[in-house]
């Protein structure tokens, strides 16, 4: 597969994720899939059909609820829109490593989970579930013990992997937590021939502002849609 073709795969990375490199986790079949329950609330669908729509609801169970980044079908009453937006997904094709600044970092494992979970229900980056863990490498930084920034990797599409769960506590905000940890996370990628890719919500200017300050750049928009299955 040449460059352009690869780069193709982005404009619908849920899908092309779940149907490649995490294929293996995927629940659901030729026209939607998703992540376990566990590790992550996100799916897709080929397509937007009716059929497309009914391969999605028989993947979620009453009471649960998926988030689809990209096309979705229509969904029925029995849906309740929890949240809707636009991501822009950002790339960096720039190869120069980031500066990782002057803190202490640390890989982060299973026994950290309930931490990271805790702050990121209070920073909200974007879902993180007790198996998120599971998709990449996590690092973070403590202080006097507590876990107060973190970041990692989650979708993987062909050599692009995506910087995920960035997050830093309140208490802390303005240190350069955060910079230090995508500069770790990326340079990672880089080491491993990999482009860093992410996404974030459309409203959060001063994230889409630190990216392309680290050589990230946009490249597309892309739909979001987080419903709760009712009956």
């Amino acid at each position: 597969m040449n460059a352009i073709d690869a780069e193709l795969e982005l404009d619908h990375p849920v899908w092309s994720c779940l149907t490649t490199r995490h294929a293996p986790l995927a629940r659901g079949g030729a026209l939607a899939r998703r992540y376990p329950e566990a590790i992550s609330p996100i799916g897709a669908v080929s397509g937007v059909s009716a059929a497309h729509g009914a391969a999605l609801e028989a993947l979620i169970e009453v009471g649960d609820d998926v988030a689809l980044i990209g096309p979705a079908p229509a969904l029925g009453a029995n849906w309740e829109t929890l949240y809707a937006s636009r991501l822009t997904q950002m790339i960096r094709r720039d190869r120069s490593p980031l500066p990782q600044g002057d803190v202490e970092a640390a890989t982060l494992g299973g026994a950290d989970v309930p931490e990271m979970l805790a702050l990121v229900g209070l920073t909200h980056p974007g879902p993180f579930r007790t198996r998120t863990i599971e998709l990449g490498r996590y690092i973070g930084i403590r202080r006097q013990g507590r876990l107060v920034a973190m970041a990692g990797e989650r979708m993987w599409i062909g050599d692009s992997r995506e910087v995920s769960a960035v997050c830093t506590h309140p208490d802390v905000q303005g240190r350069g937590y955060g910079r230090a940890l995508v500069g770790r996370i990326v340079n990672g990628m880089l080491a491993r021939g990999e482009t860093p890719i992410l996404h974030v919500d459309n409203p959060n200017w001063h994230a889409i502002d630190m990216y392309l300050a680290l050589g990230f750049a946009a490249r597309t928009e892309l739909a979001l849609l987080h419903a709760r299955r009712k009956g």
